[in-house]
């Protein structure tokens, strides 16, 4: 089998929209998707499970592309936008407790030793409004970029920027003691 080039595959599946043509598109960009997801944090199997969701809204969608030129572009804005809605559910999800193991968790947390790591970012993050530690956690836990936390809550770039910016700010106190006797 052949390869074609992408604006070929392209040409062709927007000309004859049909199983035949979407499978080259879906040969052509699949990994390419898979690709993109990976290098913003995805696990492999999230990355083709978006991949596919991407490509299924470009099957049932491709009549509605303005320009045909910018297949590419508007595919990736599809992906771009999966992400953003995948992010966005994961930010809701509430975290649930299973209560058979409540006692044994509780006696080895009062084991556990006050200096963990764990224990001191808890403490700083008490002194947080609720926004300050979401974006906290977001950025330096989960590694998210500035786009992406923007994106997922809705706000603009420069309001992440800033709430990251007064959070570290209101840690300085508690931080620079802890640095000096490092």
């Amino acid at each position: 089998m052949y390869k074609l080039n992408e604006e070929t595959v392209t040409a062709r599946f927007l000309e004859f929209p049909g199983e035949a043509s979407f499978e080259e598109v879906f040969r052509a960009f699949t990994p390419q998707l898979i690709a993109f997801f990976r290098t913003r944090g995805c696990k492999p199997a999230l990355a083709e499970d978006l991949a596919q969701e991407v490509m299924l809204s470009v099957y049932l969608k491709a009549g509605q592309l303005r320009d045909r030129a910018l297949f590419r572009a508007w595919l990736f804005k599809i992906a771009r936008n999966a992400l953003c809605r995948h992010y966005g559910r994961q930010s809701r999800e509430v975290e649930t407790v299973d209560l058979a193991n409540v006692g044994d968790r509780a006696a080895a947390a009062i084991h556990t030793p006050a200096a963990t790591r764990a224990f001191e970012f808890r403490h700083w993050m008490a002194f947080l409004d609720s926004r300050e530690q979401e974006v906290m956690r977001l950025r330096f836990v989960e590694d998210w970029e500035y786009q992406e936390i923007a994106s997922a809550h809705a706000v603009p770039i420069g309001t992440v920027r800033w709430r990251v910016f007064v959070a570290k700010k209101k840690l300085v106190p508690y931080l620079k003691p802890r640095q000096k006797a490092a």
